[in-house]
């Protein structure tokens, strides 16, 4: 029997902060209280008036295993994850080989079982010729299907009208897509690679390229198709203020709304933390850094997705993160691969926004704990409550984080954030009743559990 006591908090949960102690026990979160000091626990932690926050869930990562480890591993990813305050994932299926069959996916739920310090789920990965593996997907083991509406790294785009139907109509769970329409992509690559002039194109060109019109001519088609046949639909990395106008103001994360009524709500989305934080100036700076898919653009985008974060129309935070090697980016642009890796500060991220008064710690826990253990109707996580796994990360507001090559974590050993000072700090982090992670200590004796799913 493990025990783990942790005292003097102050949780963030369902919608309030009060001064709580958590006693956990076998994994599970036994009680909690006012003052629980009198009960005898193996571990003891005095949180001295931290904020003691449900553990992040990022409903997107690329952990590149199998077949692309010299850019990331599970292993590695996951122990980035955890530093920074994130205690599951579900990971997506383009890796090599593609997981594209049931016995494929499980390969990686093998790893991950051996490997992996954070709770893990993966995505089935469709294409334009294997729905017949698709509709094998077991929902209550699996986070979602997968489909590439907008080619990206590790191409595994779905364009075939009637798949794309097919898909939509009999999906058995959640479908998760990434939205960019290839035929606009594809005209402006070849327009601007056939017109560079004397100079060649400004610091902004990919948010040219992959533009406004490509998401939203693509993320509606998506809803289209989703109202059409009832799907269960979540949209990834929503980029533009216009694509926003496509969601509904929603209930996810909101205790107070019972999950029946929540899951009438059948088209959801996500903002990723860079989509908030980088605007196309910044590409003058960090250049192929921040090159990614959806591409980051102009600056009004960045208060308009911040916007429909707090008005819920988006329902949830994540990262996307996608590592690649120093080498690999440092190409030119036209060469080098889309995405970069933020897993590891993606919490203090947002706590920034909370440090400058643009969003409460309140939606912050609401958004990258609490709705995404809704919308992914995951078993038992994403909230602070008695009976639920502890899965809970331990923030001082009072310290900071410097982001530099020595300390982080991630495999590809860089980060776009290189140099910032964010204004807080994870000490603590709590995976499925292990703490995991004190004060830049690992203990790395027990590995974290499969996520399932209530559906």
């Amino acid at each position: 029997m493990t025990t783990l006591l942790i005292t003097n908090a102050r949780l963030v949960n369902e919608g309030k902060i009060t001064t709580q102690d958590v006693f956990i026990k076998d994994g599970f979160i036994e009680q909690i209280g006012a003052n629980l000091s009198h009960l005898s626990a193996s571990q003891l932690i005095d949180a001295q008036g931290k904020y003691l926050l449900p553990g992040v869930i990022d409903d997107q990562v690329h952990f590149r295993e199998p077949g692309l480890t010299h850019k990331a591993s599970i292993y590695t990813e996951a122990k980035a994850a955890v530093a920074g305050g994130t205690t599951s994932f579900m990971e997506m299926p383009n890796t090599v080989p593609n997981a594209l069959t049931q016995g494929l996916l499980e390969d990686k739920y093998q790893i991950a079982s051996n490997t992996s310090l954070a709770n893990y789920s993966f995505f089935m990965g469709a294409s334009n010729d294997n729905y017949d593996e698709v509709m094998k997907t077991i929902c209550p083991d699996v986070c979602g299907i997968k489909v590439f509406m907008g080619s990206s790294t590790g191409n595994m785009l779905v364009d075939a009208p009637e798949v794309l139907e097919k898909l939509f109509a009999n999906a058995p769970c959640l479908i998760a897509t990434h939205c960019e329409d290839e035929d606009t992509v594809r005209k402006n690559v070849e327009y601007y690679k056939n017109n560079t002039p004397i100079g060649g194109w400004g610091h902004d060109i990919h948010a040219l390229v992959r533009n406004e019109e490509a998401c939203y001519k693509s993320s509606s088609m998506a809803v289209e198709l989703a109202k059409k046949h009832g799907t269960r639909l979540h949209i990834l990395h929503i980029s533009t203020g216009e694509e926003t106008s496509l969601f509904e103001v929603g209930a996810y994360g909101d205790s107070t709304v019972a999950m029946s009524d929540k899951r009438k709500k059948r088209i959801t989305s996500e903002a990723c933390v860079h989509h908030l934080w980088f605007d196309s100036e910044d590409y003058r700076r960090l250049g192929t850094q921040i090159k990614c898919n959806p591409a980051i653009k102009a600056a009004h985008h960045k208060a308009q997705i911040l916007q429909a974060v707090l008005d819920n129309r988006i329902d949830v935070i994540a990262t996307d993160h996608a590592p690649h090697t120093w080498d690999e980016k440092s190409k030119g642009y036209w060469e080098a691969p889309s995405g970069l890796p933020l897993v590891q500060h993606s919490l203090n991220m947002m706590l920034e926004f909370v440090q400058q008064g643009k969003i409460s710690i309140e939606r912050v826990v609401e958004k990258m704990s609490h709705a995404v253990a809704d919308v992914f109707a995951i078993d038992r996580r994403g909230y602070i409550r008695e009976g639920y796994w502890a899965d809970l990360v331990l923030v001082d507001l009072n310290d900071t984080t410097t982001v530099t090559k020595e300390n982080i974590l991630f495999k590809c050993g860089w980060s776009p954030l290189e140099g910032t000072t964010l204004h807080s700090r994870v000490t603590h982090t709590v995976v499925s009743g292990h703490l995991v992670y004190a004060n830049g200590v690992f203990d790395e004796s027990a590995k974290g559990k499969r996520l399932r799913f209530e559906r």
